[in-house]
């Protein structure tokens, strides 16, 4: 879970933050209204990051592999001159 709080609060209460974020509590800190930093637990932001490559790398070794003739640069822009 996410919490927004401002930058002036985030000063203030830097000790009791930083408590909370060691539970698994997540804040996003702003200013002016603004989001302008997000304070996670580290172990966390790791953890999920693993995941998601495993994620995107399961997906591509799971799609079909292609063939695709080689190309040359002005057949790459041909479509963009016509429309010009």
């Amino acid at each position: 879970m996410s919490e927004t709080i401002s930058a002036t609060e985030a000063n203030r209460n830097f000790l009791r933050i930083l408590r909370e974020v060691r539970e698994g509590q997540t804040f996003v800190v702003t200013d002016h209204g603004r989001p302008i930093a997000k304070i996670i637990p580290t172990g966390d932001d790791e953890q999920r990051r693993k995941e998601a490559w495993n994620q995107l790398f399961e997906r591509v070794r799971s799609q079909p592999s292609r063939t695709v003739e080689p190309w040359t640069r002005d057949e790459l822009y041909e479509d963009e001159e016509e429309a010009t």
